[in-house]
């Protein structure tokens, strides 16, 4: 295999994992990003200043690459398009990220492909949303997501009467969702290659933190039937397939993580998609034998894809930090969890520690899931991440 250049978007704790699998395949990987003090500046000799967000920044750095991916999608669509219409290759292709910048174009991608998904009515500002729920009060509670940028919780709200939403409700384009009520928060990653050849990794079951609306933790694989886990599967691979289709792409290649509800009737539900590495995924390195992170370099340099198959049972816990602590970070209680078996920190080398920011995680491996809660417990009683 000859050696390619390929150019990540961001350089966070996502782009950081990504090291790793890129040096067992001797793939020379750039990162292009605004922070000096990300993750993947203390760590790669390629890293690159640059606004993501910028059409010339990541244009002039694209060309560069061989193969221009991302770890994150708030990037330029439009410097993409050109460099794909240059020749360049981009996965995710362009217009795949274009669409999942926009939860309110997903939403509609999942209704014109019969994915199933919660109902909805899109929002265009605070106006239109009052408008709306004056005439239907019914539908409270019901959920508004802003259209773009919302990310790690953010953007998100849970709206409960008529005078909260003119109170707090996002005066920006929206959508509105009927509140699910869910029985499990489910993710399943699917990897796609340019031959069409697809894996998929086994569902995980995520308890989220209420507060933050951040993953807690997760459990690895989710308790399912057999007819869910099945449901699942076909879900995520029919989303991967059906992406870009109205645009005459044949599939999305790249790794796509497809989060879903199941509700108290036992309907699987798409809520919404994230092309590249997520949060759900970390298990892997320790867990399967491929990690995601390897999968997506895999499948965006057209590779053979790896079999998913997960080892041991697992859970993530996430390190966040802690409220009124901003400043430096210290790992309180790390070296305790290093005596443990079968426990594996990942801390993400940032520079600064702030309430509810993602800092690192934990991966425990386990045989049982009464045997992972334990250990769960145990582990979030004995670590902290607080500022010096």
């Amino acid at each position: 295999m000859q050696q390619k250049k390929v150019g990540i978007l961001g350089g966070g704790q996502l782009g950081r994992m990504l090291i790793s699998p890129a040096i067992d395949l001797d793939i020379e990987l750039h990162f292009l990003e605004n922070d000096s003090d990300a993750p993947c500046s203390t760590v790669s000799r390629n890293f690159h200043k640059g606004d993501i967000t910028d059409y010339q920044d990541v244009l002039d750095f694209g060309r560069q690459m061989d193969i221009i991916s991302i770890e994150i999608e708030k990037v330029s669509a439009d410097a993409l398009e050109q460099l794909e219409k240059e020749g360049k290759k981009v996965f995710p292709q362009p217009a795949i990220i274009r669409l999942v910048q926009d939860k309110r174009l997903q939403k509609q991608f999942y209704k014109e492909n019969n994915i199933p998904t919660s109902d909805f009515v899109l929002i265009d500002n605070k106006e239109g949303l009052i408008n709306y729920l004056s005439k239907n009060e019914d539908k409270f509670p019901i959920v508004q997501k802003l259209g773009k940028d919302g990310y790690d919780g953010k953007g998100v709200q849970i709206l409960k009467s008529l005078e909260d939403a003119k109170q707090n409700g996002f005066d920006a384009p929206s959508v509105l969702e009927e509140k699910i009520d869910i029985k499990k928060e489910i993710s399943v990653i699917v990897a796609r290659n340019e031959k069409g050849e697809i894996a998929v990794f086994d569902a995980v079951e995520m308890v989220v933190n209420e507060k933050y609306n951040l993953l807690d933790y997760l459990l690895a694989p989710a308790t399912l039937t057999k007819n869910e886990k099945e449901e699942s599967i076909q879900l995520a691979t029919k989303v991967i397939t059906k992406l870009g289709q109205k645009e005459g792409i044949n599939g999305m290649v790249g790794l796509l993580v497809v989060e879903l509800f199941l509700d108290k009737k036992g309907h699987i539900l798409v809520n919404e998609v994230a092309p590249r590495p997520h949060n759900s995924g970390h298990h892997t390195i320790e867990a399967c034998t491929i990690s995601q992170y390897a999968q997506h370099l895999r499948s965006i340099m057209n590779l053979p894809l790896g079999k998913t198959t997960l080892r041991s049972s697992a859970a993530i816990l996430n390190l966040i930090g802690e409220e009124n602590h901003t400043g430096t970070p210290f790992y309180e209680g790390l070296d305790k969890l290093l005596d443990l078996e079968n426990v594996y920190p990942h801390i993400y080398g940032k520079k600064t520690t702030k309430p509810a920011r993602k800092m690192g995680h934990i991966t425990i491996l386990g045989n049982d899931m009464d045997s992972l809660k334990e250990k769960i417990d145990k582990v979030k009683s004995s670590i902290r991440v607080i500022a010096k």
